[in-house]
């Protein structure tokens, strides 16, 4: 085989990867609701145009405040053709209304409203626009779920989230947040970088101690979509240091890993928070290169690579033999696949990395879902068409987990061979890119 002017990995990720993001908008988020719960899936689409606004992708979550209301943040993600939206243009051109219903499928309304979009609520924060207000709570209910629209002015575009909200019977997440630096900007992710400046406190001001473990634990991946042998029983994390903080005092962390927040150990209850490099979500290390490969390839093929002498020429080689020796065949797949194991990191970190989980997992392959439907304790993610099958149905089931509140675990069939194994091979042989 003759040498590479480039390597193919190095290649994409020098050349072409670090603009991808900016450039390429079609893997859009999986966000948006309606009050049947059935919602669509908008998000960072290309608009027609550069003078037309792209849909609004948005994130949300609450903290308790006082006695009386809760504050509810939305994350936004919104372009003007490939652009970032300015914050003043998003006041300018954006409405936001949001109703709050006792549960999904009710149509019991506690409250609704407004909100005038200004500089004391909407500010920019990285890449997204970060929208603050107030909801009052209802005296006679335990939870409900706040139904936020945004909409832009003179047109019927809009985008809809929906975020379950607990009254009572709080626990430490919900009363507890992770800040950017001593600033009063919520973190919008499930993750911060080793020396990134962060903060732990409550709305109400209120000085805490808090216990903070430490697990060095490199987890799985997740299983084939057709694996239905049952579970192993989970095994137990080893600790692997503790430390003590105490709320409002910024910090940072100088190890990766998983961190776990508890102000009772004696309670499986607590907020955990995902320490990366500083290029995550990206992935540009030969060794991480490797992981998501192994949901479009045999074990044998994975053990060849990770066994090599250079894994990385190794990886390159794998690259290059499935597209059949067409080097820029394999630039322009290994640059579409690798976004979208991105996305999935940006979109889906929990207490491990957004690729390792099942909903990364059947992003990566899948793609975004041309339709999301959900309740209180699952989503079910609809592609129209894939290949030659038709309205295919994904169901994530919303599962207990002491570190994060948004875990979901797929419901896996053997059915899915038929639709599963014609798209990855539509990967391997360079179909998809």
């Amino acid at each position: 085989m003759k040498k590479y002017i480039w390597s193919l990995i190095a290649f994409v990720f020098l050349v072409g990867f670090a603009s991808c993001s900016s450039k390429k908008k079609t893997d859009s988020t999986v966000r948006g609701i309606a009050k049947s719960g059935e919602m669509s899936a908008s998000g960072r689409v290309a608009a027609a145009s550069s003078e037309d606004f792209s849909l609004p992708a948005i994130e949300s979550k609450f903290l308790d405040k006082d006695e009386q209301s809760t504050r509810v943040y939305l994350f936004v993600s919104i372009y003007k053709g490939r652009k970032p939206v300015s914050v003043e243009e998003f006041r300018e051109k954006f409405n936001l209304n949001y109703v709050v219903y006792s549960d999904y499928g009710s149509r019991d309304r506690l409250g609704y409203g407004n909100v005038i979009l200004d500089a004391s609520n909407t500010v920019r924060s990285g890449d997204r626009i970060v929208v603050q207000f107030d909801i009052k709570k209802p005296s006679n209910k335990d939870s409900g779920v706040v139904l936020s629209e945004i909409s832009e002015s003179g047109t019927m575009k809009k985008s809809l989230n929906d975020l379950p909200v607990r009254f009572t019977n709080l626990r430490i997440s919900d009363q507890l947040g992770i800040f950017e630096g001593n600033t009063e900007n919520l973190l919008s992710r499930n993750y911060v970088h080793t020396g990134e400046l962060v903060s732990l406190k409550s709305l109400k001001q209120t000085s805490l101690p808090v216990f903070v473990s430490f697990y060095d634990h490199n987890f799985e991946p997740a299983s084939s979509p057709m694996n239905t042998s049952p579970r192993s029983t989970p095994r137990s994390l080893k600790v692997d240091s503790t430390f003590q903080i105490t709320t409002g005092n910024p910090f940072s962390f100088n190890r990766e890993g998983l961190y776990y927040f508890t102000t009772d150990t004696s309670k499986a209850e607590g907020i955990g928070i995902l320490v990366t490099n500083d290029r995550y979500p990206k992935m540009t290390y030969p060794k991480q290169l490797i992981g998501p490969v192994q949901y479009m390839s045999t074990n044998t093929e994975i053990k060849n690579i990770q066994n090599a002498d250079d894994p990385k020429k190794a990886l390159d080689r794998y690259w290059l033999s499935l597209m059949n020796g067409h080097q820029d065949l394999a630039k322009s797949v290994i640059r579409s696949f690798y976004t979208r194991v991105e996305e999935a990191n940006r979109l889906f970190t929990t207490y491990k990395e957004g690729w390792k989980t099942d909903k990364g997992m059947i992003y990566i392959i899948l793609g975004n879902p041309d339709k999301v439907q959900r309740s209180k304790d699952r989503e079910v993610w609809v592609y129209n068409q894939r290949g030659n099958a038709n309205n295919i149905n994904f169901t994530f089931n919303k599962r207990p987990n002491q570190f994060v509140d948004n875990h979901y675990e797929l419901v896996r069939y053997v059915e899915y061979q038929p639709i599963w194994y014609p798209i990855v091979e539509a990967w391997r042989t360079g179909t998809i890119r």
